[in-house]
């Protein structure tokens, strides 16, 4: 394909052009990568989304395609059998295929790479997890990160409804998620539990890595507006007995690996599917504007200059959430010398965790875009983007997601505002510190009578 001109098939490509498209930021092999992935969205990946949200399929076909073609070990080192790419190919490789293939596919392959990641962050000294990612592309081995809790919602990082104990030859673990991609379709998870040794502290955080056949799902049972190939249920482990070599890095490790490699990828990625889902909404709506007549007036509806201001707004702040994730993944590159996995034999090495609060702002960036530009981009359309044949609903149920995935953008909004405020330990994840201008204030409303018996209450469950 040409670098200058962007086709599908044999065709020119119907959307926007490589002119809005930031082909500078990549080297010759990722350019080679996007290609791929572009022909392969022509001749099988998009149809088979199309497939997937009209039964609730998950994209097993999609993923084949994506082993064949090596990306399912992007970033896994070249000696461990990957391409040994960096932050940058991964943004790249999750928003082309929102765009030109399938949304659902991209939110999977975004939670297999965050599960990949977390196994690379601890895998120097683990024959198990090494086996796993050297047969990623060569057996389609689908991850996925399990670290919802029913109990908590959104504060995924909370997970009251697990736990794990140490039992001779390994460890005991129970985990209950409310959310999990792929739960049931996956052939490995990434969970996260309370430690061994928790002793109350939700902050004391351990990972396992289980399969497929360790973990209770539903799989076929997700029914959802939107992104219905991600197979998003519930996902249970029972209290089973792994290896000892199960086990994510240390104990008490979970809290690392959080902000070093689940959430850097998790937001970036996700980001990603959102932008791309906002280039699909406006390439469609640019293959539709441009061949609608009004007979009457004898004009396209891409003549008029309401229309035209749709698309200029759309694509200059498609581009702006766009060139953030770029931005920070170019960053992340920097950071970690290109994706260098070995930096981490030092545990205490977490250079990722260091920016953690810019992907905050690229993943809220991202969501608040992608709604924004569906609907703009389905009013470009009028009531042609209601009919199926065009396809733009489907992409504006997906585009709904972004919003609310966790962490939702309320979560992301408050957590900037309050650690710019406050600073960062204002964010208390686990509920620990005491606002005592809060206490102090409510203690002030109290009579006389009634602080004696606070105070009883609270001697009394001191010394309980």
């Amino acid at each position: 394909m040409s670098v200058d001109t962007k086709m599908w098939g044999k065709e020119t490509f119907w959307g926007l052009g490589f002119e809005y498209d930031p082909q500078w930021l990549f080297t010759p092999e990722q350019k080679r990568i996007q290609s791929d992935l572009i022909e392969a969205a022509c001749t099988s990946m998009r149809a088979n989304a199309i497939e997937s949200d009209k039964q609730y399929l998950f994209p097993r076909k999609n993923f084949e395609t994506l082993a064949k073609l090596g990306l399912l070990g992007l970033f896994v080192p070249k000696e461990l059998g990957g391409l040994g790419q960096n932050h940058t190919a991964a943004v790249m490789v999750v928003e082309t295929i929102a765009r030109y293939a399938c949304p659902s596919t991209a939110m999977c392959l975004t939670m297999h790479y965050g599960a990949v990641a977390s196994l690379l962050l601890r895998h120097h000294h683990n024959d198990f997890i090494k086996d796993i990612l050297c047969r990623l592309d060569k057996e389609t081995l689908v991850g996925t990160l399990s670290y919802s809790d029913p109990e908590t919602g959104g504060h995924f990082w909370y997970p009251i409804s697990s736990g794990a104990e140490k039992v001779d030859g390994g460890w005991k673990v129970r985990k209950k998620a409310a959310w999990t991609t792929s739960a049931g379709f996956a052939d490995w998870y990434v969970i996260q539990t309370t430690s061994p040794d928790f002793n109350g502290d939700y902050a004391n955080l351990s990972c396992f890595v289980v399969t497929d056949k360790e973990v209770i799902a539903r799989p076929g049972g997700w029914d959802g507006m939107g992104l219905r190939g991600n197979q998003s249920g519930t996902l249970e482990v029972d209290n089973i007995t792994i290896a000892q070599d199960r086990l994510v890095g240390p104990v008490g490790d979970g809290a690392r690996s959080n902000d070093e490699t689940v959430d850097p990828f998790f937001l970036a990625l996700s980001s990603a599917c959102w932008n791309g889902i906002s280039l699909g909404m406006i390439d469609m709506a640019k293959a539709h504007v441009t061949k609608k007549k009004h007979a009457d007036v004898g004009m396209r509806v891409c003549d008029y200059p309401t229309i035209q201001d749709y698309f200029g707004e759309a694509i200059m702040d498609t581009s702006t959430s766009r060139s953030l994730d770029y931005f920070m993944a170019q960053t992340l590159d920097k950071l970690t010398n290109n994706c260098d996995w070995s930096i981490h034999d030092d545990i205490q090495t977490l250079p990722r965790s260091t920016v953690l609060h810019w992907l905050w702002m690229v993943k809220f960036s991202a969501a608040k875009n992608v709604a924004n530009v569906s609907d703009k981009m389905l009013h470009a359309c009028g009531g042609s983007a209601f009919k199926e044949g065009l396809g733009m609903a489907r992409l504006l149920r997906d585009a709904k997601a972004g919003w609310v995935m966790g962490p939702s953008n309320e979560i992301l909004r408050q957590f900037v505002g309050k650690s710019s405020l406050l600073g960062f330990d204002s964010l208390d994840y686990w509920n620990k510190s005491i606002n005592t201008r809060a206490l102090n204030n409510e203690t002030k409303k109290m009579s006389k009578e009634e602080k004696i018996q606070f105070a009883e209450q609270l001697l009394s469950e001191a010394r309980a």
